[in-house]
């Protein structure tokens, strides 16, 4: 198997996953249980999975958000609803949510109960160890239909290849905010913008973190990657997708291109349908 399929496949899994953060039925269903500002509802949605930490867990295990824009809603984001409470708010959103962009025909096709059944595969082969937001997600529940069983098993590989991601940036010496510019430098990571509103960071930490980068020739004068950034880049996605490599390998290449394409297929129509800012990835 193609060393990099297993990263061709996580792409599209992680992009249907993704599309309840920009939902507003999530918000609408976490709004009903009194979490009403972005980044709480942003928190507690992909936390709760791990129960009523404080800050410096969801901090830790998101690695690029600033610590003082989590303890703003953390813990209080579970004062107001618990965390029982929120997964299955969040279970009723994404449900709205898949049904809105891919619409009923697709939702209950055979080629999205083909989905689900091969992701839940691929699963078996995921690790908890050193992984945390994929062993708390691991130890709920998969949901009875395939459209929610194939965004839950999409959801365990996100965060399985998401886990192993931070391992990397940690051994390559970046610092939450250093993985944010060095990414966007790519031209496939979120705009500063994006960073600022959701990550806590501002346009003078942003500023300093591309010094840093430059005085260890990761960034150049322009901003832009420089040879050592763009093979910096290179391995550190090459060393996630080695610590990744079990879901993949477990499914097999036929089925991992089997997924790959049905997953183009779904997360193409949700694209198609607006699921994400237009302008949500770019350099500026």
């Amino acid at each position: 198997m193609d060393a990099r399929a297993g990263r061709r496949c996580h792409t599209v899994l992680n992009a249907l996953h993704s599309t309840h953060y920009f939902s507003p039925d999530v918000t609408r269903e976490l709004k009903a249980l009194g979490i009403t500002h972005p980044s709480a509802v942003n928190f507690a949605v992909r936390a709760a999975a791990l129960g009523a930490v404080g800050p410096g867990t969801v901090a830790a295990a998101f690695y690029n958000y600033k610590y003082e824009l989590v303890a703003a809603h953390v813990p209080q984001v579970w004062r107001t609803a618990s965390p029982e409470d929120v997964l299955a708010a969040r279970l009723r959103g994404v449900d709205t949510t898949l049904r809105r962009l891919l619409g009923e025909e697709l939702v209950a096709s055979p080629e999205m109960a083909e989905a689900a059944e091969l992701a839940l595969r691929a699963t078996e082969a995921c690790t908890r160890g050193a992984r945390p937001l994929y062993a708390a997600h691991a130890d709920l529940p998969v949901p009875a239909e395939p459209h929610l069983a194939y965004w839950h098993a999409a959801t365990l590989l996100r965060e399985h290849r998401g886990d192993g991601h931070l391992t990397v940036l940690l051994g390559a010496g970046l610092d939450g905010l250093e993985a944010l510019v060095s990414h966007t430098a790519t031209g496939k990571g979120t705009r500063p913008k994006w960073v600022f509103s959701t990550r806590g960071w501002n346009q003078e930490e942003w500023d300093a973190a591309v010094d840093r980068l430059r005085e260890r020739g990761v960034l150049d004068g322009e901003g832009e990657l420089t040879e050592t950034g763009v093979a910096l880049r290179k391995d550190i996605e090459a060393e996630t997708d080695r610590l990744d490599r079990a879901p993949y390998e477990h499914l097999g290449a036929a089925g991992v291109e089997r997924l790959t394409e049905l997953g183009t297929l779904i997360t193409g129509t949700a694209l198609q349908a607006g699921a994400f800012p237009a302008d949500l990835l770019g350099k500026r």
